[in-house]
């Protein structure tokens, strides 16, 4: 009697295993892909979507060996809007990852409903030292840098090439204040002057004018998007680039800022973990298809883009589908078992990349087309200033 006890207690026991381990694994991956797709920000949000749909394309439209559903929405760059969106995609569209936000911002007002949501947020772009630091979280993952890190490479590079007095201008938000902190932590000159704006200036004529009267040999910008275009425009059209050297992130000019201003960005140095001409067969293979399939050269956010969804597809390859274990899929993503457009690629203990900087200047290519070309490496396996500060939950 015992034994014929046992035994059903052992076939119930299979059999409850069994339907646990089936039900677990999933039918299809949702993505929720929330990003600025109108207003001066909305090359960026552009650029991150068609890198990731791109990544998807190269992977048969499946993230994980799974059919992969991704929810495009617009969040206006209005941190609002955002976070009653996610509120959304999270409740009702009941998304597996969440990603696209380009603004730091944003990234900050709807963070917290996805962690609680128990929701992986892979974030191609927006990096605020609050999640980097003493807000890290273990569903937040930063697939491109923390906020400081290229603005550090800048302020480096000024340092070397021995610039005395130079200016600073950056947009009010989080992530201008992130680049100033990180420009500064590097380079020990004078600086003569700091300016943040807002958001939505078009008009630098203020800020030019005070520029000049500080007598700088060198400006830093950054100054995304449409901002960025404006200013070097007339940064160019007010003659300072004769006496006043430019530098900016890579963001500040990218393709996108290129093919808006023109000729006024040859000589434009710039600082960036990622470049069109990095020699890895990944980087190649997502160039040429990114320009076949959309007419123009890839920008960084659009790599970001492109590496984000390539995350994702190998996290959920090495869990089987079975993305309601959050813990295993968790260490998968922490293992980042995927060959990304900038060759190797690791995770910090912060959920941030430990990854090199390089030094790019705008040229002419062989074609005589406008573009970044890589002229050097300032940091090596690089990692951010707020990693100490992170206490990453279990």
């Amino acid at each position: 009697m015992k034994r014929h006890l046992l035994h059903r207690s052992l076939v119930s026991l299979s059999i409850a295993l069994l339907c646990a381990s089936s039900a677990s694994a999933a039918d299809q991956v949702k993505v929720g892909l929330l990003s600025t797709l109108s207003g001066p920000g909305a090359g960026l949000g552009t650029d991150i979507r068609d890198g990731f749909q791109l990544a998807v394309k190269h992977m048969n439209g499946k993230i994980g060996n799974l059919p992969a559903e991704v929810v495009v929405v617009d969040d206006q760059q209005n941190p609002e809007v955002a976070k009653q969106t996610a509120e959304r995609l999270l409740k009702r569209d009941k998304v597996d990852f969440m990603t696209g936000t380009v603004f730091s911002n944003v990234m900050l007002a709807v963070g917290p409903a996805a962690f609680q949501n128990k929701t992986f947020f892979i974030s191609p772009n927006a990096g605020p030292s609050q999640y980097a630091g003493a807000q890290c979280n273990p569903y937040f993952f930063n697939v491109s840098q923390q906020n400081d890190a290229l603005h550090e490479a800048a302020g480096q590079t000024m340092q070397d090439k021995g610039f005395k007095r130079v200016a600073l201008i950056a947009p009010n938000y989080p992530a201008g204040k992130d680049s100033i902190a990180g420009f500064k932590r590097f380079y020990k000159g004078e600086v003569g002057m700091e300016t943040y704006t807002s958001l939505s200036q078009l008009d630098y004529g203020a800020e030019i004018s005070k520029m000049r009267a500080a007598q700088v040999d060198g400006v830093y910008i950054f100054l995304p998007g449409g901002l960025g275009v404006n200013f070097i425009k007339q940064f160019v059209g007010a003659g300072l680039s004769k006496d006043v050297t430019l530098y900016a992130p890579g963001f500040s000019a990218d393709e996108d800022v290129i093919r808006a201003v023109g000729d006024s960005m040859l000589g434009t140095f710039n600082t960036s973990q990622w470049a069109h001409d990095l020699d890895n067969a990944a980087n190649k293979k997502f160039v040429a298809d990114f320009q076949k399939e959309f007419g123009r050269n890839p920008s960084l956010y659009a790599s970001q883009g492109y590496d984000a969804a390539r995350l994702m597809d190998a996290a959920v390859r090495d869990v089987k589908g079975k993305l309601d274990d959050k813990a295993a899929l968790r260490k998968a993503i922490e293992a980042a078992k995927f060959e990304s457009v900038r060759g190797s690629f690791k995770f910090n203990s912060n959920h941030f990349p430990v990854q090199d900087y390089y030094l790019r200047v705008v040229s002419k290519d062989a074609q005589g087309k406008l573009t970044n070309r890589t002229v050097g490496t300032v940091f090596k396996n690089h990692q951010d200033a707020y990693v100490k500060d992170c206490k990453m939950p279990s």
